[in-house]
């Protein structure tokens, strides 16, 4: 970790984002992708929970009264598969090969399979922690994105999806309102294979649509700082006295 440098750590800090190259070995990322794929590969749906994958609120309201609220809302301690546009006809079928319709697979990778379990908990990732200033940090979540040609989305501060009230028609619903932004104040932040992108959570950011043929894979996890923190009862991602959130340090 002798690569993270104080004046990097300054910056994070500063800007609220930090970009880390080679930060992962290329074994890593390969080991990461031939886990996904089988994974995928293994991977059973009911075809009443397969939802399509939006960050657009009316789609993604949309998509729970479909029946699918119940695998979303309790997927925060389990791997789950949640789907590109499209891919899917009326009763939950896939129309294209099942390895190409995965949008992300979320959120407890890195309790449940010990690739991304080691990954997450690596000792560089720890030591990073650490030159954060994290005291108490833990994993909140994981996912693995298939960002796929020309699919798009992004995310806000200003805008959060909680638990609905018991009785409500969608399993969630949204408070507050999602501004509009000035598109040139947006900077873009290319990244290779291996690189660690650190984004604070008040940081605004999104991803562009992929105009490659390729699909991009993304490993994320959200850390929080546990010490002095309570973790709102509203949040639609809860733990669970089968998963409590686990400490990042080990």
């Amino acid at each position: 970790m002798a690569f993270v440098t104080q004046h990097q750590i300054q910056k994070f800090h500063q800007d609220g984002f930090l970009v880390l190259e080679h930060f992962f070995t290329p074994e890593e990322c390969d080991s990461m992708r031939k886990q996904i794929q089988g994974i995928v590969a293994e991977m059973e749906v009911p075809p009443h929970c397969r939802t399509e994958f939006s960050t657009k609120e009316g789609e993604q309201l949309q998509a729970q009264m479909q029946g699918s609220s119940d695998y979303f809302l309790t997927s925060g301690d389990k791997i789950r598969f949640f789907f590109e546009k499209g891919v899917l006809d009326e009763r939950g079928n896939f129309l294209i090969p099942k390895e190409r319709s995965v949008s992300k697979i979320g959120h407890a990778l890195h309790a449940h399979d010990p690739v991304f379990k080691q990954i997450t908990h690596s000792p560089k990732v720890q030591e990073l922690g650490r030159k954060l200033g994290l005291e108490k940090p833990v994993v909140v979540q994981s996912m693995y994105i298939f960002k796929q040609p020309n699919i798009g989305g992004e995310d806000g501060i200003t805008r959060r999806m909680v638990r609905a009230a018991s009785g409500a028609s969608t399993c969630v619903e949204f408070v507050g309102s999602e501004p509009t932004y000035d598109e040139s104040q947006f900077i873009p932040v290319p990244i290779s294979k291996g690189g660690l992108i650190v984004i604070h959570g008040e940081v605004v950011h999104k991803s562009e649509l992929n105009s490659s043929e390729f699909s991009r894979h993304v490993f994320t996890f959200h850390i929080m700082e546990a010490k002095d923190t309570s973790w709102s009862k509203d949040n639609w991602l809860q733990p669970t006295p089968e998963l409590p959130f686990p400490p990042l340090y080990t």
